[in-house]
């Protein structure tokens, strides 16, 4: 007994004091020439901010930092660094400067909206990167599209991504299929490209093909006024009237796309994927593919009284989020009738590693009826 806790007491011990590997290399996100952030081959990240006359500088990581945080220590020549005590997991993830109580953006790199705000990003490389890598493909396009919200009496934005072929002088006609995608709390109509990199995820699978193309319709899912302690009480009624009722219908009048339920999808990560549940049990006509990223699940019995039922329906997750209940979800499903997949992202939480696996594995399986 009392060799086992000799061991113990030295395992813990090395532990503790365990030192990450010095391989670290700037972060993918950083701006030109700039050093920091960094990050090793374990997934370690560094930070170093200059901030010669501050008390105090701290990193807070996740959105609005509630995924824990790093204090840097101050050197002799005004820079405070410091690394983190654990490896993040792998992909992006948002974070934010603390100095002396207030909140500022890292100087080092690139920002991104998120947190109701602008954060700063970092990637952490993942082992299976190269489905959302920049490759040497052809490339589809995102276009920002600005139309008229009757219901709020306002100009709403989107961002539309057309696949490399769309357009094109031999496929001018050709009509597409169209996947109404929603960003998460926090966010808005830029994430799902620009931290998400569903355009490249699209890109690649249309190179390998591996998919039907089709369009997608990215914009503000109007949830950003909620605030935490409050979002359970969030109503999507007003933004299921800008979706259904303005959006789609100006997409239809303006791109080369089919206009029936068939040949549309929503879905929709985190709070975006709570508006695709409400939206598409509400408006069972509009959509026959329903997709929750992180966003919930569906039952049989909320399905079995819609008017109209789902030719496809997928829920996924990190397996840190409690994946058990959507294979649960998932299996219910199947075993009601209904054509349903599981997805969990292994070794992910509530991230965008998470969002990515999942559109680049629930794409191929959408409009084929």
């Amino acid at each position: 007994m009392k060799k086992t806790v000799l061991i113990c007491a030295a395992l813990i011990s090395t532990a503790a004091f365990a030192q990450p590997k010095e391989d670290f290399k700037p972060n993918e996100l950083n701006q030109p020439g700039q050093e920091y952030p960094m990050v090793n081959s374990e997934g370690y990240a560094r930070f170093r901010i200059q901030a010669p006359n501050a008390q105090s500088v701290s990193v807070g990581l996740g959105l609005g930092g509630t995924h824990g945080g790093t204090d840097l220590q101050k050197g002799q020549d005004g820079f405070w660094t410091g690394t983190t005590s654990a490896p993040l997991d792998p992909g992006f993830h948002y974070y934010h400067i603390t100095v002396d109580g207030g909140t500022f953006n890292d100087p080092g790199t690139n920002n991104y909206y998120g947190s109701v705000r602008w954060e700063s990003g970092i990637e952490i490389p993942a082992d299976d990167a190269d489905f959302y890598a920049m490759k040497n493909v052809p490339h589809g396009k995102v276009q920002q599209v600005l139309f008229w919200s009757e219901s709020t009496q306002s100009v709403k934005r989107a961002f539309v991504y057309t696949p490399p072929m769309y357009g094109k002088e031999k496929s001018k006609k050709a009509k597409y299929p169209v996947l109404y995608l929603q960003h998460g709390w926090g966010e808005d109509e830029t994430a799902w490209t620009t931290q998400g990199h569903a355009n490249l995820i699209m890109d690649n699978l249309i190179a390998e093909g591996k998919i039907q193309p089709f369009i997608i319709v990215m914009t503000y899912g109007m949830t950003n006024d909620a605030k935490f302690g409050t979002i359970g009480s969030f109503k999507t009624d007003a933004f299921e009237r800008v979706l259904c009722d303005e959006l789609v219908p100006y997409i239809e009048d303006n791109f080369n796309v089919y206009a029936d339920r068939d040949h549309r999808a929503m879905a929709g990560l985190s709070m975006g994927g709570m508006e695709t549940h409400a939206i598409t049990l509400a408006r069972p006509e509009m959509f026959s593919n329903f997709c929750l990223l992180s966003g919930g699940t569906y039952t049989p019995e909320e399905l079995e009284g819609l008017s109209q039922k789902p030719s496809f329906v997928f829920v996924s997750c990190g397996s840190k989020e409690g994946p058990d209940r959507i294979l649960s979800s998932a299996e219910s499903l199947k075993n009601a009738g209904y054509n349903a997949l599981g997805h969990v992202s292994e070794g992910t939480a509530h991230e965008f590693l998470t969002w990515r696996r999942a559109l680049y594995t629930m794409a191929p399986y959408l409009f084929n009826k």
